[in-house]
């Protein structure tokens, strides 16, 4: 007997399906989130975080983070953005044992915090590599090819710059992660228009747009993207 199948009925069956993710999609975000249990080194540099005023991954998004670099066996990551550290922690837990993380901020008060987090988390000095300086001031100056991830967390207004900047550090099965790819909901509404939104949709185009990337979109935090750099073969 052969395998007929109805198209419009199984159109109408993935339809159904759909609305029943859709519906539930704040209950399934929510668990994922709350389903991260953070150790008390992550929740006490979260909390400074907070009292500097320094924008933190979510939970998900972290152990997203950590789950590549893992994968990856990541031993050189770049990482736009230090804020106080949880981010930078989250990665380092990932990394191979002499992995180097170079982390970027122009706010000399979160890298204090930042070099205090990865010392009372008795990460050695020599894996961790803080520069005090602006993320397109520096990127020009790092190598070509060289770098197993490069994690976009910077102001969102520059990211098509910090995506532009980024890509050709990247060795071939590298792996570029930009936060804040949906704030939240926010580059989805056609009727956001301000600066904030408009660079965010770009720098998303601009992923989309490069045949040297494959790219996924992942709802955790305010929405991250992850974009493979291909083999030069593919």
């Amino acid at each position: 007997m052969s395998d007929f199948r109805v198209p419009y009925v199984e159109e109408q069956q993935q339809e159904d399906n759909l609305d029943v993710v859709l519906a539930n999609a704040d209950l399934m975000l929510s668990h994922a989130e709350y389903s991260v249990v953070e150790d008390d080194a992550v929740q006490a540099v979260r909390e400074q975080s907070d009292d500097l005023g320094a924008r933190a991954i979510t939970p998900a998004v972290g152990s997203v983070l950590t789950f590549l670099a893992k994968t990856l066996n990541a031993r050189a990551v770049v990482e736009i953005g230090t804020g106080a550290g949880v981010s930078g922690l989250y990665l380092l837990r990932g990394m191979a044992s002499d992995g180097v993380l170079t982390t970027m901020d122009t706010d000399t008060e979160h890298l204090r915090a930042a070099r205090r987090a990865f010392r009372d988390a008795t990460i050695a000095s020599t894996r961790t590599r803080l520069i005090n300086g602006r993320a397109l001031d520096v990127l020009p100056r790092l190598a070509d090819s060289s770098y197993d991830i490069v994690f976009v967390d910077g102001n969102v207004i520059d990211q098509p710059q910090y995506v532009s900047a980024s890509v050709r550090l990247l060795r071939p099965g590298g792996v570029l992660i930009l936060n804040a790819a949906m704030l939240g909901g926010r580059v989805g509404d056609p009727s956001q228009q301000d600066t904030v939104a408009i660079s965010a949709r770009e720098a998303a185009q601009l992923i989309r747009d490069d045949e040297s990337l494959t790219e996924i979109l992942i709802p955790l935090g305010e929405g991250i993207i992850c974009a493979l750099r291909n083999a030069v073969n593919s």
